[in-house]
């Protein structure tokens, strides 16, 4: 039998990874008919997040809670998605963002990002969205 190569492991896993992300996402982020119990506008803030970076969000989950398998993917799959219900994708990008920018910038330059009232709100949010998302998707 053929032994696999170290580099041609890693990239089945991350191909698989990535397939396997994009199928969980897709297969959680369909639409439904809003009903009288179902406003119209949580339906649209769920859903208004584009494939691309919920597929982002969940590898980049996926490689800080201790790499692939079926267990983080779930996890930071329900997670993004817990985190749609609470924020806008709007809202979403611009807390991480706010977050990223300062973080990486101390002093006065970082302060533009980390001191306005938007910025900490959004960080806010964001960090109890995760938080509550973590504890309803049981992420480890």
């Amino acid at each position: 039998m053929e032994s696999i190569s170290p580099m041609k492991y890693k990239y089945i896993s991350y191909s698989l990874g990535i397939f396997l992300s994009a199928l969980l996402i897709g297969c959680t982020s369909t639409v439904e008919k809003p009903t009288e119990q179902t406003p119209v506008e949580t339906t649209s803030l769920v859903n208004d997040y584009p494939t691309r970076d919920r597929v982002e969000y969940v590898l980049n989950c996926v490689a800080q809670h201790g790499g692939l398998n079926y267990i983080n993917q779930y996890a930071c799959g329900c997670k993004i998605d817990k985190i749609a219900e609470k924020l806008t994708f709007s809202e979403f990008e611009s807390a991480k963002t706010f977050t990223y920018l300062s973080k990486g910038q101390t002093g006065d330059a970082g302060a533009v990002f980390r001191d306005p009232a938007q910025s900490k709100d959004l960080r806010a949010r964001l960090k109890e969205a995760e938080a509550s998302a973590e504890k309803s998707c049981f992420v480890k």
